[in-house]
């Protein structure tokens, strides 16, 4: 079948989109037809070669869909069925698997090859050349062919274009807080960062109990929007030193969590961060850093006679079909924030427009709809 794609054939900095041949899904596949894509910064990194990848390659890794065929041997989905997909397919067999962190599953390592599980690749261009798909998905297709162990079903009453969110951006930002920063109530939490994956580690912070949310941008609008997420205190890093700021919220002591969640993190926005965490705090990198980035800017003596820690992680840490259910259900309870984090729709034509938006400052969440 054809569908059209936004597709990257190396690091232009520009998405081509264009008509593709799409095969029917295998054993283990599923078809979906694409309903909401979200716009991530993550993708964006194989457009300026930060991170490699092998093109061409279809990107997008935050999307929901309606199933339209399922291929033999699939059984947890049929046709019809609203399903959220999850950058990593877990195995649910190798040691992180095991240990409850699906989203390190050892079959992440193919993620920028983009071929399916069984090595081969379901996109074409016209002249016949293999196209592949980001994380086994490329969510930036009308319709997409994806492993059953990356689908997750949801409830058909949750709008799709506002639960795409729960596949990248709220599971990421909420778990960097209540999972990976582990916050408690009544600690103090620094965001630096304000975009989809920022914002929603405000609200997690706030979710979770923080008496003091501190959000960081550049920009005047996110910092105002970030107060309807739960920031208690904001601070505009054109104009004050964050960590002297971060300090005089908290009578010199700092954060007790920071989390580092800017799109594009530089050695010194780790150092900044870690100097604003108080001893014995956590610091939890959360956003993409260039592939060859090798130093943190953090002092090593520091990490001994202070007692601070630096972590990273991927996806929040959370568990794809436990935690998206659980995510939606806070969001049909009124208690989290999803038609809040979408700022603009765009039509898949308009996908490097939405990309010079997010760049720009101009969007927390930009979407796609698909016709």
């Amino acid at each position: 079948m054809k569908t059209r794609a936004a597709v990257l054939h190396g690091p232009t900095k520009t998405f081509s989109v264009e008509e593709l041949e799409l095969d029917e899904p295998k054993a283990g596949e599923v078809l979906v037809k694409m309903v909401a894509t979200g716009i991530c910064h993550s993708d964006w990194h194989f457009a300026t070669g930060d991170h490699p990848a092998r093109y061409p390659i279809v990107p997008g890794h935050e999307g929901a869909g309606i199933v339209e065929k399922v291929g033999p041997g699939v059984t947890e989905v049929q046709p019809g069925d609203h399903v959220l997909l999850t950058f990593i397919p877990p195995c649910g067999k190798c040691r992180w698997c095991l240990t409850g962190l699906p989203v390190l599953c050892d079959r992440g390592a193919g993620a920028t090859i983009g071929a399916q599980l069984d090595g081969t690749f379901r996109l074409r261009t016209k002249d016949g050349q293999e196209v592949g798909q980001f994380a086994m998905i490329g969510c930036f297709s009308e319709y997409t062919v994806a492993p059953a162990d990356a689908i997750v079903k949801i409830d058909s009453d949750i709008p799709l274009d506002r639960a795409c969110l729960v596949s990248c951006c709220v599971p990421t930002g909420v778990g960097a807080a209540a999972k990976r920063g582990e916050v408690r109530a009544g600690e103090v939490v620094a965001v630096f960062g304000l975009g989809g994956v920022g914002m929603n580690a405000v609200q997690g912070a706030a979710l979770a109990g923080a008496s003091k949310v501190i959000a960081v941008d550049l920009v005047p609008w996110k910092l105002e929007a970030a107060q309807e997420f739960g920031a208690t205190h904001t601070i505009n890093a054109q104009y004050e030193d964050p960590v002297q700021r971060i300090l005089d919220l908290t009578n010199g002591v700092g954060a007790d969590k920071t989390i580092v969640t800017i799109g594009h993190v530089e050695p010194e926005h780790i150092g900044l961060a870690y100097r604003a965490t108080r001893k014995a705090g956590r610091c939890v990198v959360v956003g993409l850093a260039p592939i060859a980035t090798d130093s943190m800017k953090v002092p090593p003596a520091d990490l001994v006679l202070l007692g601070k820690e630096v972590v990273g992680t991927l996806y929040g840490h959370v568990n794809p079909r436990v935690d998206f259910p659980y995510l939606l259900q806070l969001y049909r309870a009124g208690r989290l924030k999803l038609d809040e984090l979408v700022t603009k729709t765009y039509r898949l034509e308009e996908i490097n427009q939405g990309y010079a938006d997010l760049l720009e400052g101009r969007v927390i969440r930009g979407v796609i709809l698909f016709d």
